[in-house]
């Protein structure tokens, strides 16, 4: 399949989405941690000042390890940020921080989206974990109920991909309205963080982009789409 002709056409443009974005969003986030907030907040102290504003009230703010490792866990309400981000008082820390407070304020909200995303959770993991297994062994059998099985699992995880993007523009969408309105960045500070966060934004993007075009290859391979078999 790898060595198809029509898989290296489809998918070469999102390999290179892909690659342009962890570019993008390591350059961007490199180059505005050196860049710090004139008021000298701290990540973990923008995230808690956010949240404070919004009255969302209960949410721990914790370290994380590794490099942009920040996430909010629904299930223990707890925003996690890498130590960069938690310690940084760089326009970089402080909008990544402001968007991770901005899925906690989600969550609060009862945002549907996040509510969707987070129920197909289980449900992804299962069809990512079955899907290339049945799909590659329907086509080594020729077997197109095994292929048909197998795209159905996919879907599921491609599904959880275009769910995410809401949820991540929207969490971005928040911080970049709480981060002048709290008074944490000046008007001249954000253009920075908004910089940070449209180069994360890429990156679920491009995991979209990639999951769409691999699920209309196996559609078309198996012969669903294009009316043919090959």
């Amino acid at each position: 399949m790898f060595l198809d002709p029509l898989y290296i056409v489809m998918i070469i443009p999102t390999l290179a989405l892909s690659l342009y974005a962890q570019v993008k969003v390591k350059s961007s986030f490199t180059r505005f941690s050196r860049v710090p907030t004139s008021r000298g907040v701290t990540g973990a102290q923008a995230a808690r000042i956010i949240l404070d504003a919004a009255g969302v009230r209960g949410v721990a703010i914790e370290r994380a390890h590794g490099f942009l490792s920040d996430h909010y866990d629904p299930r223990s309400r707890v925003l996690r940020l890498s130590e960069q981000v938690y310690s940084g008082d760089s326009l970089a820390s402080v909008g990544v921080a402001a968007h991770e407070a901005g899925h906690a304020i989600q969550h609060a909200r009862g945002y549907a989206a996040l509510r969707l995303r987070s129920a197909l959770v289980p449900i992804s993991t299962l069809g990512s974990n079955l899907a290339w297994p049945l799909i590659i062994i329907g086509f080594l059998l020729m077997a197109k109920s095994l292929i048909a099985a197998g795209i159905v699992f996919f879907s599921l995880a491609v599904l959880f991909q275009v769910v995410t993007l809401p949820v991540e523009f929207n969490a971005s969408s928040r911080a970049l309205e709480a981060l002048p309105a709290s008074g944490i960045l000046s008007a001249a500070e954000m253009e920075g963080a908004r910089k940070v966060l449209n180069g994360a934004a890429l990156t679920y993007v491009a995991a979209a982009a990639a999951a769409i075009v691999q699920l209309l290859y196996f559609l078309i391979r198996a012969g669903f789409l294009g009316g043919r078999d090959e």
